[in-house]
């Protein structure tokens, strides 16, 4: 029976060049006319996960991790998920009204108009 290794060795020479790669990929995307702005950031960032999974997975070691990762990050994604839907109610909705320009709460004073200078009528008690 033919056994297979398991080998946790990595060439980290080959992962920088992938780095590299990538890092060019994302200034062509970006320096080539594309008409679609849309199209540009779809690509970009979809070229920056790239980049993130293989940081992650390779030199952050996660790729060699068992499945107890998974059991830390729930709880981070518990929180990243409940702590804007919690602030939501206080922070999204109430805080701007429907017309920013003229908030609801805000009361509006013309000015008044005097015949004289008002500097001098305050100093003199009038």
């Amino acid at each position: 029976m033919a056994h297979e290794e398991h080998s946790d060795h990595v060439n980290y020479f080959y992962v920088f060049l992938l780095l590299c790669v990538f890092t060019a990929a994302s200034v062509v995307a970006d320096v080539v006319h594309i008409d679609s702005k849309l199209v540009v950031i779809v690509i970009v960032l979809a070229i920056a996960t790239a980049k993130a999974m293989c940081v992650m997975m390779f030199f952050m070691h996660l790729k060699f991790e068992g499945n107890w990762k998974y059991v830390l990050l729930a709880p981070t994604v518990i929180l990243a998920i409940g702590l804007p839907l919690a602030l939501l109610p206080d922070v999204g909705v109430h805080y701007y009204p429907a017309d920013p320009q003229y908030p609801a709460n805000v009361m509006v004073v013309e000015p008044h108009e005097s015949g004289g200078d008002s500097a001098e009528e305050a100093h003199n008690g009038h």
